[in-house]
């Protein structure tokens, strides 16, 4: 079992700059789901979310996922550690041992995370071989002793991330009753991936896309549990599409791809769903404000390319985006481990 450390030696903090300073500072409580990244595996890690950060202070952000046996027997600093600047920040676990989940969930609130979030939603057959993910919708039950032992672990929210349907169950009583036990124990936010999973002869990636999208299932689960919040997750790659489901009643909604491919639609959420009159920043600004991380970062022995990898949608439909997305994905201008190649690509686009 690993110790848990200072809370000095979790979340790494900084210096704010005032451009980070004055975006923190329009932080709302009341929202807080309103527009939420998905957790992606090998995407959404400590780089990108800063990345993200810097481009929306309200977006909720979330980490990859983390098996509750790999805090429980490996290294919790490797997997928990994160900049303060992300907040608000959710850590989401798989697993489905009820006890090793509530330990890695003290982990987690130790650590100074905002919110535990516990995967039901993930289809592949490597995460179905450790009982969790997607198949654990067959199992509310256990799904309600895994969130009533972490609720009484930790004061911070325990949330769940499912899909509407395993295999070709699509009778709207089970997600009902699903959701139903599982907010029982104690769960008030339900993140529904409005899909199906499909457990065997579909890969993730299919899994994404040939299940049919029934967005009508999270509208009828806001009707049904009105006190709960109910986030949209799925195939919202537009702002009209989010600002129709919206529109229904849903409490927010989690988009995945569409903000790590085209990462500029997170300062678009400021103005369209938060709303508080602040001028956009540029892309430019963005950028430039996140070159102080890079720095710091590169002193601490990280690759150049660990980052520059989340940055390459950032001029998406832009004038000279390819130049910008060449200089800061060519192995030999990386390998200078400079901020210098932020700066060039910035100039190719600009």
């Amino acid at each position: 079992m690993t110790a848990a450390l200072p809370i000095s030696a979790r979340s790494q903090k900084r210096e704010a700059s005032p451009y980070n300073a004055a975006m923190t500072s329009t932080l709302s409580p009341t929202m807080p789901y309103r527009f939420c990244v998905a957790p992606m595996l090998d995407w959404t890690d400590r780089h990108c979310r800063y990345f993200h950060r810097l481009l929306s202070p309200h977006a909720r952000l979330y980490t990859e996922m983390v098996t509750a046996p790999a805090l429980y027997y490996g290294d919790a600093t490797r997997h928990l550690d994160f900049d303060a600047a992300e907040h608000p920040l959710a850590l989401q676990l798989g697993g489905s041992d009820p006890a090793m989940l509530a330990h890695a969930a003290r982990l987690g609130a130790r650590w100074g995370y905002d919110e535990i979030n516990l995967n039901c939603g993930c289809p592949s057959e490597r995460v179905q071989s450790g009982s969790f993910g997607a198949c654990l919708m067959k199992e509310p039950t256990l799904v309600a002793d895994c969130v009533r032992a972490m609720r009484e672990a930790v004061s911070i929210p325990v949330t769940v991330k499912h899909r509407i349907g395993v295999d070709d169950v699509e009778d709207y009583g089970f997600v009902r009753d699903f959701v139903g036990a599982v907010h029982e124990a104690g769960c008030g936010v339900f993140i529904v991936h409005a899909r199906n999973a499909i457990l065997s002869g579909l890969s993730p990636k299919e899994n994404r896309e040939i299940p049919p999208l029934r967005y009508e299932v999270a509208q009828q689960l806001k009707r049904d549990f009105p006190r709960c919040t109910i986030v949209l997750n799925g195939g919202l790659t537009d702002w009209p599409t989010i600002e129709t489901q919206l529109a229904t009643g849903i409490d927010g909604v989690m988009v995945g791809r569409w903000a790590y491919h085209q990462p500029y639609c997170l300062a678009e959420a400021e103005a369209r769903l938060f709303g508080d009159g602040a001028p956009l920043p540029t892309r430019r600004a963005v950028l430039e404000a996140l070159m102080p991380y890079i720095e710091t970062q590169l002193r601490q022995g990280v690759l150049l390319r660990a980052i520059t990898r989340h940055l390459l949608g950032l001029y998406h439909g832009q004038p000279r985006a390819r130049l910008f997305r060449q200089r800061l994905s060519d192995p030999q201008q990386l390998e200078r481990q400079s901020v210098a190649v932020l700066h060039e690509a910035l100039a190719l686009v600009e």
